[in-house]
């Protein structure tokens, strides 16, 4: 009997072993990296909100940050909508124009490597004052302007900025200003500018060179305290189901 029992501990003891180093090496592994959203509340005709978009927003297809974000334009601002569903906005109609035809490209192409550069040429347009020039956008970019003329005219692009105007008025904490930046829903207030470091923060993934220096340092500061974590009790689970097909 005693060799029987000592035989049977044997066979035990090594799977046990295996099965702690499988469910070590799980409890370990990294978990999937998830692309960070960033969403931008903005006017087209905001001196502030045409400077970022030229001058900082631009900085993520430039240094390569685009692959792990999902940028989100939201051209509405601080715009009012009206009982009878019109809409008024801060700079005027030219505006609400320029609003409604850059939503418009938006959602007619709605990867934002295609669409932005769009954006981009309209808010320099505005930085300098000629804004009414935006049509000469769609030679520069290649966008067909066809497409962009029927949204606008057909009215649904006012229908594209209610649904940014119920977006922005939903923002909790509102709004406080224009340009307002989030980065996985955080509103970064003051600090907008320095939306890379938050991205960097943000993502779990292997970091891009963007993330080198500073923004590394802050990414594996907050990554450290995470620690990309594994559920307990789908660890128990899994620790079961293992006994249980083993035994």
């Amino acid at each position: 009997m005693a060799c029987c029992s000592c035989s049977s501990s044997s066979r035990i003891f090594p799977r046990i072993l295996i099965l702690s180093l499988v469910l070590f090496s799980f409890a370990t592994a990294p978990c999937a990296a998830g692309r960070v959203t960033m969403s931008v509340y903005y006017e087209t005709l905001c001196p502030f909100c045409s400077g970022f978009v030229v001058n900082d927003l631009a900085r993520i297809f430039r240094d390569g940050l685009s692959p792990v974000v999902d940028l989100r334009l939201v051209p509405f601002g601080n715009g009012r909508v009206s009982p009878d569903g019109s809409i008024t906005c801060q700079h005027g109609e030219e505006e609400c124009q320029l609003n409604a035809i850059e939503a418009c490209v938006i959602r007619l192409w709605p990867d934002a490597e295609q669409h932005f550069p769009f954006i981009n040429c309209i808010e320099h347009l505005a930085l300098t004052q000629k804004w009414n020039a935006w049509q000469s956008c769609f030679q520069e970019t290649g966008l067909a302007s066809q497409p962009v003329m029927d949204c606008y005219n057909s009215g649904y692009g006012t229908q594209l900025q209610l649904q940014y105007a119920a977006e922005t008025n939903a923002l909790q904490p509102p709004h406080q200003f224009v340009p307002w930046v989030t980065v996985n829903g955080r509103p970064l207030g003051d600090d907008y500018t320095n939306f890379e470091a938050y991205i960097c923060r943000a993502y779990d993934g292997e970091l891009p060179e963007a993330c080198r220096g500073k923004h590394l340092a802050i990414a594996q500061q907050t990554r450290a305290s995470r620690g990309g974590k594994r559920n307990p009790q789908k660890l128990a689970i899994l620790l079961a189901f293992c006994i249980a097909v083993w035994f």
